[in-house]
């Protein structure tokens, strides 16, 4: 498996019950500190919400996940929201839903309908497309292969997240992993001295 589904770009969806509004905000994300950058910024943009629940999944393992009710009753936000991306079939994903409360307690099951629903219609806006799963790799080289490096790096259109030229040349680049051996046996000649360091984000 070398592919993944995510969402391409933020989307937003409100939902109402009984004055109560609960606006879904969906990211793509590809880290942690994606997810608390876009939860700060939203809650930058709504001081006076009483809640901002969330849930993301990152990573095609499934294992990398988290969600919070943040106040409300245990189970109520954060799981339903999860739930929701997790029906989808997505990954790399960070919903959260900003509550505003209207007077009226909903109780842990119109709490747990209203995250569900708002998530719900957040994600049906979204367009979900298939993404390469690619690895992370620290590239450095001196500067008489650094053109042969350029090169691969062009012809096979890699991502280049840093580059430093100082003593050495170095890059960070994202490798397909479907041609990982294909690329790797390109990087590896003779002719090009290389220190790789495997990641993954």
């Amino acid at each position: 498996m070398f592919t993944y589904q995510t969402i391409s770009s933020p989307v937003e969806a409100e939902f109402t019950d009984r004055g109560s509004r609960f606006i879904a905000y969906a990211f793509p994300i590809e880290s942690a500190l994606d997810f608390k950058q876009e939860l700060q910024k939203l809650k930058e943009q709504h001081p006076k919400a009483v809640h901002h629940c969330f849930a993301y999944r990152l990573g095609t393992d499934k294992n990398n996940f988290r969600s919070s009710d943040d106040g409300e009753p245990s189970g109520s936000a954060g799981k339903p929201i999860l739930n929701q991306i997790d029906s989808v079939g997505i990954t790399n994903v960070l919903v959260v839903v900003v509550r505003y409360f209207g007077g009226i307690l909903l109780g842990v099951p119109g709490l747990i309908n209203a995250y569900k629903q708002s998530t719900q219609q957040a994600l049906r806006l979204a367009k979900i497309e298939t993404r390469s799963i690619e690895k992370l790799l620290w590239l450095q080289t001196d500067y008489n292969s650094m053109n042969d490096v350029m090169h691969w790096i062009k012809y096979y259109q890699l991502s280049v997240v840093e580059k430093q030229i100082d003593l050495f040349c170095t890059f960070r680049i994202k490798i397909p992993l479907a041609q990982e051996a294909e690329i790797m046996a390109r990087f590896q000649q003779p002719s090009i001295e290389l220190k790789f360091i495997d990641e993954t984000e």
